[in-house]
């Protein structure tokens, strides 16, 4: 089979090939997700799909009654033992940057899996469960982390359960990893009586459906003036 001879890029299409491929490193933001075992970081993952608009409905990690598994747990053990045991990338468009999120496997029996995966993330969003704080698995990857000079998000789970009170947790958070933690976000009540978040940043107040949280809706904004005639029970812990 005979073929043309391939004519080479000039200089112009050289130069407008590689400035695509820095637009396209620029719009990129790749994140890990670490946490120990059963903390929530596949539910997380789902979340953030959920709200980027890639799935319709989060398909929790639930009992066998339900028969739904976690989207990123494809593989038969993960969704029998309702882990994850390999690492997962998924990807999606938000405002305007393409962002690739991995799901890593918080079990230490697959740590070296989460430790590759480290290599290649630009920073980690490290969950922990309210009640349960900083566990050992969770403090480990928060080390590979420090010691490759990854950035760190915390993100504090399960607060429609009872647990610790905000402050606790970010005490431990100190005391542990001898660093600042400075909240972007916190809690209008816990368990039962969570209805929402304050926005630290912009001081706006985020109330939501809560039988509606498997799905994608609108949250209300009002002001803090406004709180109390809303929801006259919200007191922020």
């Amino acid at each position: 089979m005979s073929t043309l001879p391939t004519r080479p890029a000039t200089a112009a299409q050289s130069a407008q090939s590689i400035a695509e491929i820095e637009t396209q490193r620029l719009r990129r933001r790749t994140f890990a997700i670490i946490s120990h075992p059963d903390a929530g970081k596949t539910t997380l993952t789902e979340k953030l799909l959920l709200f980027g608009n890639s799935i319709e409905i989060a398909g929790a990690v639930r009992g066998r009654k339900s028969e739904r598994t976690a989207k990123s747990d494809w593989m038969e053990m993960e969704q029998e033992r309702g882990i994850s045991v390999s690492s997962t990338a998924l990807t999606f468009e938000f405002a305007g940057a393409q962002i690739n999120l991995l799901d890593t496997p918080g079990h230490h029996d697959f740590s070296e899996d989460t430790y590759r995966t480290l290599m290649a993330a630009d920073a980690a969003v490290m969950v922990i469960d309210l009640a349960k704080g900083i566990e050992a698995q969770t403090e480990k990857l928060f080390r590979v982390c420090a010691l490759r000079k990854i950035p760190v998000l915390t993100f504090v789970n399960k607060v429609d359960r009872r647990g610790r009170s905000p402050l606790e947790i970010i005490d431990e958070i100190e005391r542990k990893f001898s660093i600042e933690p400075v909240p972007q976000n916190w809690p209008l009540g816990s368990g039962e009586d969570f209805r929402g978040f304050v926005d630290l940043h912009d001081d706006s107040v985020h109330l939501f459906d809560e039988h509606r949280a498997n799905r994608r809706v609108s949250s209300k904004v009002v002001s803090w003036s406004d709180l109390e005639s809303v929801e006259p029970a919200i007191t922020p812990e």
